[in-house]
């Protein structure tokens, strides 16, 4: 099926075309969100099947809602959202799951995600081992004014939300960047300087990701690396490599979003700042 992601905040700014057999899906942690409220009220008026995935039973959005999944991720305190993510792409691969498991040529395909989600929680359960790990990296970042995180294909919204976590709770300065535009200006940013990290998994996108690695190298940098256990090659090419173990490939953000959510989490303690109430934020955005 044909999807576009679009951001609640723009859609309604570009009057996007919506018919009566679409079907538009709402995400939101609190489920009152305004931005995303307001795109709900403009494809309502236009007849579209509305799915609501919310982690508040009773919100806006589930009750404006044809139907929904309630992701039940539990009360979420900090103002930074890390286990609703989790659980956002969880429910949504759930969901994917539901319409495609009907086609003979994606019964294989199916089964693997769903053994990988019966997997998931001791995989978590592995990821949050390297801490210490992760604890060590953030001593030798805490002090730095900016940070790149590059990726490619599932793993470029991972480093779009590393870097919001970053600038969230560490208030540094920090930019997710997708690994294939990064001859298209960003790699003027990187020199000996510069801290960045790259998600290296083994996907779709590794041989590409790979030769994104082998860039900012030649520019002197000394990569921090997100790679699987076992690629000795990209570990040695890194300065700092976190290891993961192997899941299938649409899961592999749900562990990679781990480390950047802890990392975060270290570099605000470091800095002596209040990791659960950033300054300026607040948990649910119900005014545009």
């Amino acid at each position: 099926l044909p999807v576009v992601v679009e951001l609640s905040s723009d859609f309604l700014d570009r009057q996007t075309p919506v018919f009566r057999d679409d079907v538009c899906i709402f995400v939101s942690q609190s489920g009152e969100t305004a931005d995303t409220l307001n795109a709900l009220k403009y494809c309502k008026s236009r007849g579209a099947l509305l799915v609501g995935i919310t982690n508040t039973v009773g919100s806006a959005i589930s009750r404006e809602t044809d139907c929904g999944i309630h992701i039940n991720a539990g009360p979420e305190i900090g103002v930074a959202s890390t286990k609703a993510y989790t659980s956002q792409i969880v429910s949504i691969v759930m969901l994917s799951i539901l319409i495609g498991r009907d086609r003979i040529s994606k019964q294989k395909r199916c089964a693997e995600i769903i053994q990988g989600l019966k997997d998931l929680p001791d995989l978590v359960r592995e990821v949050l081992k390297l801490d210490d790990q992760i604890l060590s990296l953030a001593k030798d970042l805490h002090e730095e004014k900016s940070l790149l995180l590059m990726g490619r294909g599932y793993n470029y919204a991972t480093c779009l939300e590393g870097a919001l976590k970053v600038k969230e709770v560490s208030y540094m300065h920090s930019e997710g960047i997708l690994s294939g535009e990064l001859k298209h200006g960003p790699l003027a940013l990187v020199d000996e300087n510069m801290p960045c990290v790259l998600v290296v998994l083994k996907d779709k996108t590794y041989e590409k990701c790979h030769n994104a690695l082998q860039q900012v190298i030649a520019r002197h940098c000394r990569p921090i690396t997100i790679c699987e256990q076992g690629d000795e090659d990209v570990q040695s090419m890194s300065f700092r490599s976190i290891a993961l173990p192997p899941v299938v490939d649409c899961l592999k953000c749900i562990l990679a979003i781990i480390p950047l959510q802890l990392l975060s989490f270290h570099l605000a303690v470091l800095r002596g700042l209040d990791v659960d109430c950033p300054r300026n934020l607040a948990k649910s955005v119900t005014t545009e």
